[in-house]
């Protein structure tokens, strides 16, 4: 592993795939521009839109963002995860996979993960959230991709991060850098999301990269946006603000050598 640059995009995504896609190309340019070498994108970033309508279109949304990563991966030459988009379930015509898909320069899928925490929840803004009534629960603990270049990746999406037994999973499995592409509530995010992904960072001694939706994406539905990059002392390194960007920092070894000499809390550990 070397120093390089990594960048979290920060999208407003609609329920229009076409032109969700053509922001993202626009963004992952910008991203590339500034230098990064590892991209990620946020949750929902091919197609924010109603449950009902992303499950109907899931199939067609799962093709052309597959290709779509796929191609931005090979021209940029760059390793970008698509931070979850929905896969259609052969067993369940009625669900799909939240699935956050990592591809490298070459255009080959390198690691997958299906969205195992899912977000039921009544939120006290009045929005009502049911997830399990299209999505299909994941099964698998999110595995780690070991690059010589970029360290040892693991992902996640979105209200896992509230459960930080995942995250200790991928640091026992030797976690340099987690992915969390979210879409967090608005009225959930300011009070929760920059503390949740410090905490995450803190506690496994890691880089956190947390792209992000922010702003109105359709009716009532609004996401918090701070896309971010995080060190493992909970430096917050970067971050997109509340319009839609990208939030670009350095991922350095020596740092994760520096952090975990001097806070070793994870050989620690008494309860395993």
């Amino acid at each position: 592993m070397r120093p390089y640059l990594a960048a979290a995009i920060q999208m407003t995504s609609k329920p229009d795939l076409d032109k969700n896609l053509i922001e993202a190309e626009e963004l992952i340019d910008l991203a590339v521009r500034q230098g990064a070498e590892l991209v990620g994108l946020p949750e929902n970033f091919a197609f924010l839109g109603k449950e009902e309508d992303k499950l109907a279109q899931a199939a067609d949304i799962a093709t052309k963002t597959r290709k779509f990563l796929k191609t931005m991966a090979q021209r940029f030459q760059i390793t970008i995860l698509g931070g979850g988009f929905p896969v259609p379930v052969e067993a369940a015509p009625t669900k799909a996979y939240n699935t956050a898909l990592l591809v490298d320069p070459n255009g080959a899928e390198i690691a997958s993960y299906q969205k195992v925490h899912l977000f039921d929840v009544d939120v006290p803004d009045g929005n009502t959230y049911r997830e399990s009534s299209t999505v299909m629960a994941g099964k698998d603990l999110p595995s780690i991709y070991s690059s010589p270049k970029l360290g040892n990746v693991g992902l996640s999406i979105c209200y896992d991060v509230r459960f930080p037994e995942l995250y200790r999973h991928l640091a026992d499995k030797g976690a340099d850098v987690m992915f969390v592409p979210a879409a967090f509530t608005a009225f959930t995010g300011k009070d929760h999301w920059q503390v949740l992904l410090q905490a995450r960072a803190i506690e496994n001694t890691c880089y956190v990269i947390a792209p992000a939706q922010t702003g109105n994406h359709y009716e009532r539905r609004y996401t918090h946006g701070h896309a971010m990059i995080i060190d493992p002392w909970g430096v917050i390194l970067a971050d997109a603000g509340d319009r839609p960007g990208v939030a670009v920092a350095e991922i350095n070894p020596e740092r994760l050598y520096q952090v975990r000499q001097q806070m070793p809390s994870l050989q620690h550990r008494v309860f395993v």
